[in-house]
C-alpha cells in the first residue's frame, strides 16, 4: 500500500491550493510528501469555473489572473448608479482553467507532491492515519495511506440549516460588433432584472476588452431555474437594459452555490478534514469562496509544517456568520427587499469598506455603523426571530 504524509483529494480550487502552499520547501529539514488525488476525466472532475475576489496588491495567483478592475458599478432597479473606486483592493478575475495551468507548473518542478488519478470511493480511519480507496481509471481497486487526508470533493448533501437560499447563475462568455464595454470598470450588481417573488436577481458584466465581456444573470432564490429561463434572463438583459446589439456567445458558465447558515462539519475523522466549500469556506451572504479558501489552505499548511493539529479554521468569524445568518433570513422571508437592500447599502457605505466587512477585516463599531446604514427595523426583526428557527435539511 503506497504511503504518504498528506493525501488531497480533488483537484479543484480548495485541493490545488493546499497542494501549491505544501510544495514549497518548508524552512527546515523534513519535507511532506503529498498525493493530490484527481478524479478521472468526467462528472466527478470540477467543472470550468470563473473565481472573483479582490485584494489589496500583489497576490500568489496574479499569473493566473485573467484581468483586474479598481472600479465596480451597482444599479438600482431605476436605473440609478453608484460607482466606487475600491483602490488599494483590486477586484480580480481567474478562469479555473488557466489556475490550473499555473498550478500545475509549479507542482511539477515540485518532488514532494505526486498527482494520481484514481476515483476515491472511501476513507477509513487507522491507527495514527488513514486509508484512502480508490479506484483507478482502468476500474482496479487500490488504497494509499496518509497521515493526515484533506478533502475537497463537494458535498452530497447540505447540513441541516436556518436558511439555505442558492445563488444560481448562468454566462455568456460574449463579443460584440462594437466597442461596447468599459474595460475598466465592472458591472457589480445591476439590479435593472426582472426579480422574482422570492430573493432576487442581477447583472453582472466582467468586461475583459471593449468588445468581449462575461454577462451573467444571477438570483439568489431557493430553487434553480429550467435552462431555458436564464437564456431568455440573459437575453434581455443584453439587449433590452445593455442594448448590447449584435454578439456572438463564444462561451457558456453555469453554477449554483449554496447560501446558507448551515455549520459545516471540517473534520470527519481523526485525522480526516474537509477544506474548500465543503469545509465552509464560502461566505453565505455573497457566495463568494476563493478568499476563504486561500485563508483555509495557508492556516493548514502553516500547522503541518509546524507539526500542529492541522484541523481546518473556519475562515469567517463567528460576528460575521451571525450577521449573515440575519441577512438570509430577511432576503428569505421577505422582510427586506434584496434589490433595494443592497442598492440603498452600496450607495451609503464606500464600496472598499464593504469589501472589508465581507473578508472579515473590518472592526465591531465599522460593522455596527454599516449595519445602521441597512433598514434597521425589519433587520432587528430579523435577528430576534432567527434564534427560535428550527434547523431543517435542504432538499435535494
Amino acid at each position: 500500500m503506497p504511503e504518504a504524509d498528506i493525501a488531497i483529494i480533488g483537484a479543484g480550487a480548495a485541493g490545488l491550493s493546499l497542494a501549491h502552499r505544501l510544495s514549497c520547501p518548508p524552512p527546515r529539514p523534513g519535507r511532506l510528501s503529498v498525493v493530490l488525488v484527481d478524479a478521472p476525466p468526467g462528472p466527478l472532475r470540477p467543472p470550468r469555473r470563473t473565481w472573483c475576489f479582490w485584494e489589496a496588491g500583489r497576490g500568489r495567483f496574479d499569473a493566473a489572473v485573467t484581468r483586474s478592475w479598481h472600479r465596480l458599478r451597482v444599479r438600482h432597479p431605476s436605473g440609478e448608479s453608484v460607482q466606487h473606486d475600491i483602490a488599494p483592493l483590486t477586484y480580480k478575475m481567474i478562469r479555473s482553467d488557466d489556475f490550473e495551468r499555473l498550478v500545475e507548473r509549479d507542482l511539477a518542478r515540485s518532488a514532494q507532491v505526486q498527482r494520481l488519478e484514481a476515483t476515491v470511493e472511501s476513507i477509513e480511519d487507522l491507527p495514527q492515519g488513514a486509508r484512502v480507496n480508490t479506484r483507478t481509471p482502468e476500474g482496479h481497486a487500490d488504497s494509499l495511506r496518509a497521515r493526515w487526508v484533506f478533502d475537497s470533493r463537494p458535498l452530497g448533501s447540505l447540513p441541516a440549516a436556518r436558511t439555505t437560499l442558492l445563488q444560481h447563475f448562468h454566462g455568456w462568455f460574449v463579443r460584440t460588433d462594437r466597442p461596447v464595454f468599459d474595460p475598466a470598470r465592472v458591472e457589480f450588481m445591476d439590479f435593472r432584472t426582472a426579480q422574482p417573488a422570492r430573493g432576487l436577481s442581477f447583472g453582472y458584466v466582467l468586461p475583459t476588452g471593449p468588445r468581449a465581456a462575461l454577462v451573467e444573470y444571477t438570483e439568489f432564490s431557493p430553487a434553480v431555474l429550467a435552462p431555458d429561463v436564464y437564456d431568455k434572463a440573459l437575453r434581455h438583459y443584453t439587449g433590452s437594459v445593455l442594448g448590447l446589439g449584435d454578439l456572438e456567445i463564444i462561451g457558456t458558465e453555469t453554477g449554483v452555490i449554496p447560501m446558507t447558515d448551515a455549520r459545516f462539519a471540517r473534520r470527519t475523522g481523526a485525522c480526516v478534514f474537509r477544506i474548500g466549500a465543503a469545509g465552509g469556506a464560502t461566505r453565505p451572504s455573497t457566495g463568494y469562496t476563493f478568499s476563504g479558501v486561500q485563508r483555509q489552505t495557508a492556516a493548514v499548511a502553516a500547522a503541518l509544517r509546524q507539526g500542529r493539529d492541522p484541523v481546518p479554521p473556519q475562515p469567517h468569524t463567528a460576528r460575521a456568520r451571525g450577521m449573515d445568518a440575519v441577512l438570509l433570513h430577511a432576503l428569505d422571508s421577505g422582510l427586506v427587499d434584496g434589490a433595494a437592500f443592497f442598492s440603498r447599502l452600496f450607495a451609503r457605505v464606500p464600496m472598499a469598506r464593504l469589501l472589508r466587512f465581507l473578508d472579515g477585516e473590518t472592526r465591531w463599531h465599522e460593522d455596527l455603523a454599516i449595519g445602521l446604514r441597512t433598514p434597521v427595523l425589519p433587520m432587528l426583526r430579523a435577528a430576534l426571530e432567527v434564534p427560535g428557527l428550527p434547523r431543517r435539511p435542504f432538499p435535494r
